[in-house]
This record gives C-alpha cells, structure tokens and sequence, in this order.
C-alpha cells in the first residue's frame, strides 16, 4: 500500500513535492511548478506547502 510521505531522496527544501511526486508517480519538477503556480496566483500554494510539510510524515529509512 503506498503511503504519502515526505521524500529523503527528492528534497530540495523539506521533501513535501518529491514525496506528493513519488506517490503520483509524476516528475518532482512538475508538482514544484503547480505549487509556484498556485503560489504565484493566489499565494494558497505557499500555505499549501507549509500545511504540508507540517503534516506530512517523514519516510522510513527502508522505505523504497
């Protein structure tokens, strides 16, 4: 079963967007331009964000 986590391998600040990619099984890339996006138009992405990587687990070391 897979499990929204935050990513230890795809991080550039806390690892919320590598983690959302790694579940979707989308490019990193992609979900940090739909958070600049959102952020840049109505300024909920970077809520968003905060909100997230405040909720959102660490991943398990053995995690794949």
């Amino acid at each position: 079963m897979k499990k929204l986590h935050k990513s230890n391998k795809d991080r550039k600040i806390s690892g919320v967007c590598g983690g959302i990619a790694e579940y979707f099984n989308v490019d990193s890339t992609l979900v940090r331009l739909g958070f600049v996006v959102i952020g840049a138009m109505a300024g909920c992405g970077i809520i968003a964000y905060i909100v997230a990587s405040l909720v959102m687990p660490e991943a398990n070391e053995t995690e794949d």
